[in-house]
């Protein structure tokens, strides 16, 4: 189901993945700096989730600010929350790299704001995280992860040349939250792997983000 999402005097181009029975939960998503919400891993993942019971809503967000992806993103959450067509007890925020960047940044802004301590946000799943620039393993983008306490899931490659595999596990280790790192073997920052289809390997993706979404829920409300 398309809808367009106001965002200032624009809109957002979004798409619901509707389960056929009601769902509880949703996911966010959204994606990197390149492409838009039709990226083949997104729609992978939306399809995946919404025939597996979870409600999923993609959006596009063009532009290389963060600052700019991460109120985007707020509109979207604050969007879903008002919906009146799918009441749902909490959302789980998921982009690709840039779009991971912007999904954490959100939910530190949250937790910072003291007027916003509901429990709409249960969660954080990053898709090929982009911890650092390729050759920039100085600089670490760990500042938003560091800060937030909500389960966060991390899949990413372990030959990703902008997510070095101790750096991630070093950050990870450093993290107040419940979290898990799921490392695809040899995938690059796109998840290509030589040798195995891009099916093959969104299977593989897929399965975890759900089954650890599914882990969440359960811990939350059993």
């Amino acid at each position: 189901i398309k809808v367009k999402i106001p965002f200032g005097n624009k809109y957002l181009d979004a798409i619901f993945s509707v389960p056929e029975k009601k769902s509880t939960y949703g996911v966010i998503l959204t994606h990197g700096a390149g492409g838009d919400m039709n990226f083949p891993q997104l729609l992978s993942l939306a399809a995946y989730l919404a025939s597996h019971g979870v409600l999923c809503l993609r959006f596009t967000c063009k532009g290389l600010n963060v600052a700019y992806r991460t109120k985007a993103f707020k509109t979207v959450v604050e969007y879903l929350k008002l919906s009146d067509d799918y009441k749902l007890s909490g959302v789980f925020l998921a982009g690709r790299s840039m779009g991971s960047r912007a999904a954490a940044s959100l939910i530190r802004q949250l937790s910072q704001d003291d007027d916003d301590d509901d429990d709409f946000i249960q969660g954080l799943i990053c898709l090929s995280y982009p911890l650092h620039r390729p050759k920039l393993q100085s600089k670490l983008r760990d500042e938003d992860l560091l800060s937030i306490r909500c389960p966060v899931l991390f899949v990413s490659g372990s030959a990703d040349e902008m997510c070095e595999k101790q750096l991630l596990e070093g950050v990870a280790s450093k993290m107040k939250a419940p979290k898990k790192i799921h490392w695809i073997d040899k995938a690059n920052h796109g998840m290509a792997v030589k040798g195995r289809t891009t099916d093959d390997v969104m299977e593989e993706i897929n399965a975890q983000v759900f089954s650890w979404l599914r882990e969440n829920v359960e811990l939350e409300h059993n």
